[in-house]
């Protein structure tokens, strides 16, 4: 009990300088950068699973691309993704981006596996990450937020334009966005510009987050009949309700069709 209350003390001595911090209640362990939102969370007794209703919405890109070669993140935060995808994505090399080496200190207490051949987190800045690289992610996961928001350099015009150029062909890229973020048709229609309006937004559930998943080249949009049909393999060997996802993103893509 005595560590315990002086592990809470020292989280709320880092809420107080700015760095982030975790605190745990009912079995939850979560990431905060300040008190006023939650970054990441995490059961305690189930450090894969994800908790966050986002983070499962962000998934749906597995209907479009059931089996990535390569995945790309902006933005580690608690690594819920990132563990969702090395452990049920096995043959996918998976690279994760974070700017911020506090977070990446915070490794260890979020259960985030060690760098090995198909994982590894890179200290570095996202946006130079995707002007720079060579390494064609099939997929690429930007949910890049900090104390203020979102950052200037993971929302503006070049830098969707950059996502676009870094991808591999047929890639696609998932953004987490807030709906009520005042810049946020703004964001959105910078995407749309990057990616030639190929463009669906999933609402997530109980949240005010939209999902963008942006498509580089192939059909689009797809069947109703193969998104089903990925959506019932998908259930095999995943623990999301993708017949869920399924239909949200139907329904995203029906003014496209």
């Amino acid at each position: 009990m005595q560590q315990q209350i002086g592990q809470m003390l020292a989280w709320t001595s880092d809420a107080r300088k700015g760095q982030p911090y975790l605190t745990e209640s009912d079995g939850i362990l979560a990431l905060h950068f300040d008190t006023l939102s939650i970054q990441s969370e995490m059961y305690v007794d189930a450090p894969d699973e994800l908790v966050i209703s986002y983070t499962r919405a962000m998934m749906s890109f597995l209907l479009l691309k059931s089996a990535p070669g390569r995945i790309a993140m902006i933005g580690l935060g608690g690594g819920s993704i990132a563990k969702y995808c090395y452990r049920h994505l096995p043959h996918t090399d998976i690279s994760v981006v974070e700017i911020s080496p506090e977070v990446i200190a915070l490794r260890n207490e979020f259960a985030i596996p060690a760098d090995d051949a198909r994982f590894r987190v890179l200290l570095g800045d996202g946006a130079l990450w995707v002007a720079d690289t060579d390494w064609r992610p099939d997929v690429l996961i930007v949910d890049g937020f900090d104390t203020n928001g979102l950052p200037e350099q993971l929302s503006c015009q070049r830098f969707y334009d950059d996502c676009f150029a870094s991808l591999a062909e047929n890639g696609i890229l998932v953004v987490n966005l807030w709906g009520g973020y005042p810049h946020y048709e703004e964001y959105l229609a910078r995407i749309h510009t990057s990616f030639s309006d190929r463009v669906a937004i999933i609402d997530a559930e109980d949240s005010v987050n939209k999902i963008v998943l942006a498509v580089k080249n192939g059909e689009f949009p797809p069947s109703v009949s193969c998104i089903r049909q990925q959506a019932n393999t998908l259930c095999l060997s995943h623990p999301i309700n993708f017949q869920a996802k399924a239909n949200r993103l139907i329904r995203a893509l029906t003014p496209l069709g």
